[in-house]
């Protein structure tokens, strides 16, 4: 279904699942796991009480899981939005439909148990399906913290997630050094191609799954095509909106397991959601979108 890119590891092509039907939902293999989950999850990095309506972020949570949706990524640092999050899953009754992701975010502090332990009570849960490390600066105790809780069954998996090009840098000597991660989370759009040099490949050739942020790049994405109808091609992997061809652009990247998006309204679910579905763009309709988007931008 795609090509594979230089310095792709066969973990990734595994990790892609053939489309029998253009309505199957896209699903990618974690590899330290075997797990699949869906190509679009849910970051709720805007879920807060004091930000928006309760009944809005509930059918958003419904209509995500109701087309399939697991992954919800959080964190201690979006404000209540954990403990929101939680009364949401519980009043839907979507505890063991959704996978859930949090961070522990201690800014170099200490070894990160307090924020765990925080994390676990605001989600009201005995575990984590996936716990990250967020801050760099105390790396080393913080990843000793999650392997032990790991060990415990209190985390299934552990990941690192970055968002600063010199994050990815040293997110880059953390892998090569060989840390046994199940998870990265890196910042990737189809203007901003940074994590394909090295970091994506290499999470690949390691078998770590990867979850993007910031697929829009802040929404720089919808700015820079603002006056820019639809193209033809975007027929041709089943798109009908810009944000489902920022979408596919990430997914289709054979190293990548699962883009987050951040929706808080029903039909922004409904519209990312559409990006799990059809057919993706193979490697030489990569390129062309890449060169399309260059030619936007430097217009």
């Amino acid at each position: 279904m795609l090509g594979a890119g230089a310095g792709l590891g066969a973990a990734a092509i595994a990790g892609l699942r053939p489309l029998a039907q253009p309505n199957d939902l896209i699903e990618r293999t974690i590899p330290s796991t075997g797990e699949l989950l869906p190509v679009i999850g849910l970051g709720a990095r805007n879920f807060r009480s004091r930000w928006g309506d309760l009944e809005m972020y509930r059918a958003a949570i419904r209509s995500f899981t109701d087309l399939g949706g697991r992954l919800i990524d959080s964190a201690p640092s979006y404000g209540d939005s954990e403990r929101l999050l939680a009364t949401l899953v519980d009043e839907l009754g979507l505890r063991d439909r959704v996978f859930l992701a949090s961070k522990i975010a201690d800014h170099g502090t200490h070894d990160g148990n307090v924020s765990f332990e925080n994390s676990l009570r605001a989600l009201r849960a005995d575990s984590i399906d996936l716990m990250q490390i967020q801050d760099l600066g105390n790396v080393d105790a913080q990843l000793a913290t999650l392997y032990e809780m790991k060990a415990e069954g209190r985390v299934r998996h552990v990941g690192i997630s970055v968002w600063l090009p010199n994050e990815q840098t040293q997110l880059i000597e953390i892998v090569e050094r060989g840390e046994p991660l199940d998870f990265i989370q890196v910042d990737y759009a189809m203007d901003n191609r940074r994590a394909d040099a090295r970091l994506l490949p290499l999470a690949a050739d390691n078998g770590i799954a990867v979850l993007v942020n910031l697929p829009f790049g802040r929404g720089r994405l919808f700015a820079e095509t603002d006056d820019e109808p639809l193209p033809d091609w975007a027929a041709d992997i089943d798109c009908d909106s810009w944000a489902q061809v920022f979408l596919k652009y990430v997914v289709s990247h054979p190293a990548v397991t699962c883009v987050i998006p951040g929706m808080t309204k029903e039909t922004h679910v409904a519209e990312n959601m559409g990006a799990a579905r059809g057919r993706l763009p193979d490697a030489a309709m990569r390129r062309m979108m890449e060169q399309y988007i260059d030619e936007v931008v430097d217009d």
